[in-house]
Protein backbone atom coordinates (compact mmCIF):
# COMPACT_ATOMS: atom_id res chain seq x y z
CA UNK A 1 0.00 0.00 0.00
CA UNK A 2 0.86 3.44 -0.83
CA UNK A 3 0.70 4.85 2.43
CA UNK A 4 1.00 8.96 1.77
CA UNK A 5 -0.90 8.66 -1.02
CA UNK A 6 -3.89 6.58 1.01
CA UNK A 7 -3.55 9.36 3.46
CA UNK A 8 -4.41 12.22 0.99
CA UNK A 9 -6.94 10.47 -0.22
CA UNK A 10 -8.04 9.93 3.69
CA UNK A 11 -7.59 13.95 4.14
CA UNK A 12 -9.97 14.62 1.14
CA UNK A 13 -12.97 12.41 2.41
CA UNK A 14 -12.67 14.09 5.78
CA UNK A 15 -12.54 17.18 4.44
CA UNK A 16 -15.29 17.01 1.61
CA UNK A 17 -17.35 14.08 3.88
CA UNK A 18 -18.25 12.19 0.73
CA UNK A 19 -16.16 9.02 -1.20
CA UNK A 20 -17.90 9.83 -4.24
CA UNK A 21 -16.80 13.64 -4.06
CA UNK A 22 -13.12 12.54 -3.94
CA UNK A 23 -13.54 9.94 -6.20
CA UNK A 24 -15.27 12.54 -8.92
CA UNK A 25 -12.26 14.95 -8.40
CA UNK A 26 -9.84 12.17 -9.16
CA UNK A 27 -11.39 10.93 -11.80
CA UNK A 28 -11.83 7.12 -10.62
CA UNK A 29 -14.84 5.01 -8.91
CA UNK A 30 -15.54 5.70 -5.45
CA UNK A 31 -14.78 2.05 -4.98
CA UNK A 32 -11.24 2.82 -5.46
CA UNK A 33 -11.34 5.43 -2.90
CA UNK A 34 -13.35 3.08 -0.08
CA UNK A 35 -10.32 0.34 -0.60
CA UNK A 36 -7.71 2.87 0.04
CA UNK A 37 -9.53 4.61 3.33
CA UNK A 38 -10.22 0.67 4.29
CA UNK A 39 -6.46 -0.47 3.32
CA UNK A 40 -5.51 2.28 5.45
CA UNK A 41 -7.46 1.54 8.21
CA UNK A 42 -6.48 -2.34 8.50
CA UNK A 43 -2.83 -0.70 7.90
CA UNK A 44 -3.36 1.30 11.25
CA UNK A 45 -5.57 -1.47 13.16
CA UNK A 46 -8.03 1.20 13.63
CA UNK A 47 -11.51 2.45 12.64
CA UNK A 48 -10.82 6.02 10.86
CA UNK A 49 -14.66 7.07 10.44
CA UNK A 50 -18.38 6.04 11.50
CA UNK A 51 -19.91 4.79 8.31
CA UNK A 52 -23.93 5.65 7.45
CA UNK A 53 -26.05 5.70 4.80
CA UNK A 54 -26.57 9.66 5.34
CA UNK A 55 -22.77 10.55 6.27
CA UNK A 56 -19.53 10.06 7.45
CA UNK A 57 -18.23 10.74 10.86
CA UNK A 58 -14.63 10.97 11.66
CA UNK A 59 -13.91 8.72 14.85
CA UNK A 60 -11.40 10.51 17.66
CA UNK A 61 -8.96 8.17 16.34
CA UNK A 62 -9.70 9.85 13.24
CA UNK A 63 -10.01 13.11 14.43
CA UNK A 64 -6.28 13.10 15.71
CA UNK A 65 -4.82 11.22 12.86
CA UNK A 66 -6.18 13.73 9.92
CA UNK A 67 -4.28 16.53 12.37
CA UNK A 68 -1.16 14.49 11.76
CA UNK A 69 -2.07 13.41 8.15
CA UNK A 70 -1.69 17.21 7.69
CA UNK A 71 1.26 18.20 9.11
CA UNK A 72 2.80 15.32 7.37
CA UNK A 73 1.64 15.98 3.66
CA UNK A 74 2.44 19.38 4.16
CA UNK A 75 5.67 18.63 5.07
CA UNK A 76 6.31 16.27 1.95
CA UNK A 77 4.41 18.85 -0.46
CA UNK A 78 7.27 21.59 0.68
CA UNK A 79 10.44 19.20 0.54
CA UNK A 80 8.71 18.54 -3.09
CA UNK A 81 8.15 22.19 -3.99
CA UNK A 82 11.47 22.88 -3.25
CA UNK A 83 12.94 20.83 -5.23
CA UNK A 84 10.75 21.28 -8.27
CA UNK A 85 11.36 25.14 -7.80
CA UNK A 86 15.13 24.53 -8.44
CA UNK A 87 15.43 22.03 -11.35
CA UNK A 88 11.65 22.17 -13.06
CA UNK A 89 9.93 24.15 -15.11
CA UNK A 90 6.32 24.40 -14.21
CA UNK A 91 4.10 21.83 -15.23
CA UNK A 92 0.85 19.99 -14.23
CA UNK A 93 -3.01 21.12 -14.02
CA UNK A 94 -3.78 24.42 -12.50
CA UNK A 95 -7.97 24.91 -11.67
CA UNK A 96 -8.29 28.84 -11.79
CA UNK A 97 -11.46 30.60 -10.74
CA UNK A 98 -12.36 34.04 -11.70
CA UNK A 99 -14.92 36.44 -11.83
CA UNK A 100 -16.89 36.73 -14.86
CA UNK A 101 -16.41 40.19 -15.75
CA UNK A 102 -13.00 40.86 -14.28
CA UNK A 103 -11.88 37.80 -15.72
CA UNK A 104 -12.96 38.30 -19.60
CA UNK A 105 -11.84 42.15 -19.00
CA UNK A 106 -8.83 41.79 -17.33
CA UNK A 107 -7.64 38.25 -16.14
CA UNK A 108 -7.98 36.41 -19.25
CA UNK A 109 -5.43 38.25 -21.77
CA UNK A 110 -2.82 37.35 -19.10
CA UNK A 111 -3.71 33.62 -18.54
CA UNK A 112 -3.39 33.10 -22.21
CA UNK A 113 -0.11 34.65 -22.48
CA UNK A 114 0.90 32.56 -18.92
CA UNK A 115 -0.21 29.05 -21.57
CA UNK A 116 2.15 30.55 -24.32
CA UNK A 117 4.70 31.07 -22.09
CA UNK A 118 4.59 27.76 -19.70
CA UNK A 119 3.53 25.43 -22.63
CA UNK A 120 3.64 22.60 -20.02
CA UNK A 121 1.37 24.18 -17.49
CA UNK A 122 -2.47 22.71 -18.66
CA UNK A 123 -4.85 25.80 -17.43
CA UNK A 124 -8.60 25.10 -16.85
CA UNK A 125 -10.58 28.26 -16.03
CA UNK A 126 -13.72 28.87 -14.43
CA UNK A 127 -15.70 32.13 -15.66
CA UNK A 128 -18.02 32.64 -12.81
CA UNK A 129 -19.21 35.15 -10.33
CA UNK A 130 -20.52 32.02 -7.88
CA UNK A 131 -18.64 32.13 -4.66
CA UNK A 132 -16.68 28.84 -5.23
CA UNK A 133 -15.35 26.40 -2.30
CA UNK A 134 -11.64 26.00 -3.68
CA UNK A 135 -11.32 22.69 -1.14
CA UNK A 136 -14.81 20.92 -2.12
CA UNK A 137 -14.61 22.13 -5.81
CA UNK A 138 -10.58 20.92 -6.41
CA UNK A 139 -9.12 24.51 -7.31
CA UNK A 140 -5.96 25.72 -6.91
CA UNK A 141 -6.53 29.44 -7.43
CA UNK A 142 -9.10 31.92 -7.23
CA UNK A 143 -9.28 35.57 -8.03
CA UNK A 144 -11.89 37.34 -5.75
CA UNK A 145 -13.01 40.57 -5.36
CA UNK A 146 -14.81 40.87 -1.75
CA UNK A 147 -14.56 44.63 0.74
CA UNK A 148 -14.49 41.88 3.44
CA UNK A 149 -12.40 38.40 3.78
CA UNK A 150 -12.88 35.60 6.58
CA UNK A 151 -10.53 35.02 9.15
CA UNK A 152 -9.38 31.57 7.55
CA UNK A 153 -8.82 33.03 4.28
CA UNK A 154 -5.61 32.65 2.75
CA UNK A 155 -5.03 35.52 0.63
CA UNK A 156 -2.17 37.59 -1.24
CA UNK A 157 -3.57 40.92 -2.22
CA UNK A 158 -3.54 41.97 -5.86
CA UNK A 159 -5.05 45.50 -5.83
CA UNK A 160 -8.74 46.95 -5.21
CA UNK A 161 -11.35 48.67 -6.87
CA UNK A 162 -13.79 51.28 -5.88
CA UNK A 163 -17.46 51.30 -6.26
CA UNK A 164 -19.50 53.78 -8.56
CA UNK A 165 -23.10 54.45 -8.52
CA UNK A 166 -24.66 55.05 -11.67
CA UNK A 167 -27.66 56.15 -13.62
CA UNK A 168 -28.47 57.32 -17.23
CA UNK A 169 -28.97 61.20 -17.58
CA UNK A 170 -32.30 60.63 -18.63
CA UNK A 171 -33.55 58.17 -15.59
CA UNK A 172 -32.00 61.15 -13.49
CA UNK A 173 -34.05 63.78 -15.87
CA UNK A 174 -37.19 61.65 -15.15
CA UNK A 175 -37.12 60.48 -11.59
CA UNK A 176 -35.00 63.36 -10.17
CA UNK A 177 -31.02 62.58 -8.68
CA UNK A 178 -31.00 61.58 -5.16
CA UNK A 179 -28.37 63.30 -3.23
CA UNK A 180 -28.37 60.97 -0.06
CA UNK A 181 -28.26 57.47 0.29
CA UNK A 182 -31.86 57.41 1.88
CA UNK A 183 -33.24 58.54 -0.92
CA UNK A 184 -32.31 55.35 -2.80
CA UNK A 185 -35.58 53.72 -1.34
CA UNK A 186 -37.92 56.31 -3.91
CA UNK A 187 -36.02 54.77 -6.76
CA UNK A 188 -35.60 52.03 -8.95
CA UNK A 189 -32.21 50.38 -7.99
CA UNK A 190 -30.78 47.26 -10.44
CA UNK A 191 -29.44 44.70 -7.29
CA UNK A 192 -26.26 43.20 -7.59
CA UNK A 193 -27.17 38.95 -6.53
CA UNK A 194 -26.19 35.88 -6.86
CA UNK A 195 -29.07 34.06 -4.33
CA UNK A 196 -32.53 36.14 -3.55
CA UNK A 197 -32.47 39.34 -3.58
CA UNK A 198 -30.06 42.68 -2.55
CA UNK A 199 -31.48 44.77 0.28
CA UNK A 200 -29.67 47.20 1.01
CA UNK A 201 -26.13 48.96 -0.42
CA UNK A 202 -24.06 50.75 2.33
CA UNK A 203 -22.26 54.00 2.36
CA UNK A 204 -19.95 55.98 5.01
CA UNK A 205 -22.36 58.72 6.25
CA UNK A 206 -20.56 60.94 8.95
CA UNK A 207 -17.69 58.30 9.40
CA UNK A 208 -19.72 55.37 10.20
CA UNK A 209 -20.86 52.75 7.46
CA UNK A 210 -24.65 52.52 7.47
CA UNK A 211 -26.62 49.89 5.54
CA UNK A 212 -29.62 52.08 3.23
CA UNK A 213 -32.64 50.00 2.09
CA UNK A 214 -33.79 49.32 -1.69
CA UNK A 215 -36.36 47.94 -3.98
CA UNK A 216 -35.60 46.39 -7.39
CA UNK A 217 -37.80 45.31 -10.15
CA UNK A 218 -34.58 43.98 -11.54
CA UNK A 219 -31.88 42.25 -10.01
CA UNK A 220 -29.35 40.13 -11.93
CA UNK A 221 -25.97 38.38 -10.90
CA UNK A 222 -24.03 39.84 -13.57
CA UNK A 223 -22.71 43.06 -13.09
CA UNK A 224 -22.94 44.27 -17.11
CA UNK A 225 -26.23 43.42 -18.03
CA UNK A 226 -27.02 45.60 -14.58
CA UNK A 227 -25.02 48.60 -16.17
CA UNK A 228 -26.84 48.20 -19.77
CA UNK A 229 -29.80 48.34 -17.86
CA UNK A 230 -29.10 51.72 -16.04
CA UNK A 231 -28.00 52.68 -19.48
CA UNK A 232 -31.37 52.23 -20.71
CA UNK A 233 -32.93 54.53 -18.02
CA UNK A 234 -34.46 51.58 -16.20
CA UNK A 235 -32.94 52.40 -12.68
CA UNK A 236 -29.44 53.14 -10.63
CA UNK A 237 -26.87 50.37 -10.09
CA UNK A 238 -23.46 50.23 -7.86
CA UNK A 239 -21.01 48.39 -9.82
CA UNK A 240 -17.22 48.31 -9.40
CA UNK A 241 -14.70 50.84 -11.58
CA UNK A 242 -13.95 48.51 -14.03
CA UNK A 243 -17.58 47.69 -15.44
CA UNK A 244 -18.71 50.98 -14.73
CA UNK A 245 -15.94 52.81 -16.36
CA UNK A 246 -16.74 52.60 -20.19
CA UNK A 247 -20.11 53.27 -19.60
CA UNK A 248 -19.27 56.54 -18.06
CA UNK A 249 -16.48 57.31 -20.63
CA UNK A 250 -19.15 57.22 -23.08
CA UNK A 251 -21.64 59.11 -21.31
CA UNK A 252 -24.37 56.29 -21.19
CA UNK A 253 -24.50 57.11 -17.41
CA UNK A 254 -23.26 59.21 -14.53
CA UNK A 255 -21.85 58.65 -11.22
CA UNK A 256 -23.87 59.93 -8.23
CA UNK A 257 -23.46 59.98 -4.55
CA UNK A 258 -19.98 61.15 -4.71
CA UNK A 259 -20.01 62.52 -1.36
CA UNK A 260 -20.75 59.48 0.51
CA UNK A 261 -18.41 56.66 -0.41
CA UNK A 262 -18.70 52.98 0.03
CA UNK A 263 -16.71 50.14 1.46
CA UNK A 264 -13.39 49.20 -0.96
CA UNK A 265 -13.17 46.27 -2.99
CA UNK A 266 -10.22 43.81 -2.41
CA UNK A 267 -8.82 41.99 -5.13
CA UNK A 268 -7.16 38.99 -3.92
CA UNK A 269 -5.40 35.90 -5.03
CA UNK A 270 -7.15 33.07 -3.16
CA UNK A 271 -5.67 29.77 -2.53
CA UNK A 272 -6.90 26.60 -0.52
CA UNK A 273 -6.14 26.47 3.22
CA UNK A 274 -5.69 22.53 3.27
CA UNK A 275 -2.35 22.15 1.70
CA UNK A 276 1.08 23.40 0.61
CA UNK A 277 0.67 25.40 -2.94
CA UNK A 278 2.26 24.12 -5.70
CA UNK A 279 5.04 25.45 -7.54
CA UNK A 280 3.07 25.84 -11.02
CA UNK A 281 0.38 27.44 -8.96
CA UNK A 282 2.56 29.79 -7.62
CA UNK A 283 4.49 30.72 -10.62
CA UNK A 284 0.70 31.74 -11.88
CA UNK A 285 0.23 33.84 -8.78
CA UNK A 286 3.49 36.17 -9.07
CA UNK A 287 2.62 36.01 -12.54
CA UNK A 288 -1.17 37.89 -11.82
CA UNK A 289 0.21 39.90 -9.16
CA UNK A 290 2.67 41.30 -11.39
CA UNK A 291 0.52 42.13 -14.66
CA UNK A 292 -2.83 42.87 -12.34
CA UNK A 293 -1.06 44.65 -9.28
CA UNK A 294 -1.48 48.20 -8.29
CA UNK A 295 0.84 49.42 -10.46
CA UNK A 296 -1.08 48.54 -13.28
Amino acid sequence: MDTLQAMRVFVRVAELNSFSAVAKQLGVARSVITRQVAALEVHLGTKLMARSTRRLTLTSEGASYLEKCRVILNLVDAAETGIAQERLTPRGLIRISVPLSFGVKRVMPHLLEFARRYPEVNVDMDYSDRRVNLIEDGIDLSIRITPKLESSDVVRKISHSRLCVIASPDYLARCGTPNHPSELIHHQCLGYTIVGGQQAWQFLVDGKLQSFPLRSQIIANNGEVLTEAAAQGLGITCQPDFIAQPALTAGKVKEILMDFSMPELGIYAMLPSNRQIPHRVRVLMDYLVSKLGESD
